[in-house]
């Protein structure tokens, strides 16, 4: 299955807490945080929603 690599390179200070609580469901708290998560609907619907936040890349797993 693939992997997917989630950095958050942006911080969260007044941004909608919608976009916080997705960014915090992918386990990153701080800038420079990074997550490998399996890729699947939960993680690519918060990605979608906090995706200028982000940065992601596909590794193999």
């Amino acid at each position: 299955m693939k992997k997917l690599k989630v950095c958050l390179v942006r911080g969260l200070a007044g941004k909608p807490e919608k976009h916080i609580k997705a960014v915090r469901s992918l386990g990153l708290k701080k800038v420079g945080d990074c997550r490998i998560l399996e890729d699947n609907p939960m993680v690519r619907g918060n990605i979608k929603v906090s995706y200028y936040l982000l940065e992601v890349q596909e590794v193999e797993g």
